[in-house]
């Protein structure tokens, strides 16, 4: 009984051990490196669709709160006054002179 035991523990063990060899060969193989790049190419496909979403909603609601100001004649809120006032930001020039109004 006690060798019986010790048989189907040994099995069972086996079975496991062969099972995540086979795992990790198949990962390796061709089939499986090209199952892993085009799960990593979705994600980041996703990510970078969700991405691009969000700044279009953000940027829709930014015009349309820019709309709202414009059409009570009120001045929008200019996050960027500061910049254009100052047009040199250490030593990096933001507007250069042939562009500026």
């Amino acid at each position: 009984m006690r060798r019986l035991f010790w048989l189907g523990i040994g099995l069972a063990v086996g079975v496991v051990v062969v099972r995540k060899a086979t795992r990790t060969a198949q990962a390796y193989t061709p089939a499986g490196i090209a199952s892993t790049v085009t799960e990593s190419a979705g994600g980041l496909a996703e990510s970078l669709r969700s991405f691009v979403q969000d700044v279009r909603v953000a940027m829709v609601e930014r015009e349309q709160e820019i709309h709202e100001a414009f059409a009570r004649g009120e001045a929008f809120d200019d996050q960027f006054a500061e910049l254009r006032e100052d047009p040199r930001i250490g030593d990096r020039e933001i507007f250069p002179e042939e562009h500026q109004r």
